[in-house]
């Protein structure tokens, strides 16, 4: 069966996004949707002594309400650098910080140079499903000229990419309508979050809903492990 995922762009999101990067075939970042804010698109949470600490990449959207995720652009450069100070200030003693830390400043070197929230996102997306060995294939929703609406525009895009099975997040039960996936011949499931195992980080008490990077800091080559490796009864890390 082919998969297509189908999700809004994150900054630097948690693992369970990647892990349904890495159930996908192919993966569409959901960007020509209205902007959110206080949402995930332009923030996420890292690990400090005191608890989690946001990360947030200034974007300009006073007055613009109706503004489209793919149109909303970063208020200035200086951001990128600012956030990677803040995870080397948190992650330089974490055990795999260093064996990580030039391609990850790359990104954010990279990351600088761009106007576009969508874009920055995406690049990171990519740079770190690189690092986790990830082959799926990212594609805009903008690239595709379907039908509007909750459920059936998702099951437009499946069709577009030839995708017999859909698997969305666990909160899309709310308003999708499973009829709409079965008419179409589209096996519709739902990620289940549930059963991630813990990993040694940096600050207790432990916490899942972080950004990918205190995942990758902590145990570096095994953070596949944590994320799909365990469900896929490959022998845990030593």
């Amino acid at each position: 069966m082919k998969t297509t995922v189908i999700l809004q762009s994150n900054y630097i999101p948690w693992k369970g996004y990647f892990d349904l990067m890495h159930d996908a075939d192919e993966f569409i970042i959901f960007d020509d949707r209205q902007y959110t804010r206080r949402d995930w698109r332009n923030r996420n949470q890292v690990k400090a002594a005191n608890g989690t600490q946001w990360m947030s990449i200034p974007v300009i959207s006073k007055s613009k309400y109706d503004q489209r995720i793919d149109e909303t652009m970063v208020a200035d450069q200086v951001w990128a650098m600012k956030h990677w100070k803040t995870l080397v200030q948190l992650y330089r003693d974490a055990p795999h910080f260093s064996a990580f830390a030039d391609r990850i400043e790359a990104l954010y070197r990279a990351a600088a140079q761009e106007q576009m929230l969508s874009r920055v996102n995406r690049l990171f997306l990519e740079g770190m499903g690189d690092i986790l060995g990830l082959k799926t294939v990212l594609r805009w929703s903008s690239e595709f000229s379907v039908a509007d609406g909750k459920t059936e525009r998702l099951v437009a895009l499946c069709q577009a990419t030839g995708a017999d099975r859909y698997i969305s997040g666990p909160a899309a039960r709310s308003y999708l309508e499973p009829a709409a996936f079965a008419e179409a011949g589209i096996d519709l499931q739902f990620k289940d979050y549930e059963g991630y195992p813990e990993y040694p980080q940096k600050f207790p008490p432990f916490v899942h809903g972080v950004t990918v990077l205190d995942l990758l800091f902590n145990v570096g080559p095994d953070a596949p492990w944590y994320i799909w490796g365990w469900r896929e009864e490959i022998p845990p890390p030593n």
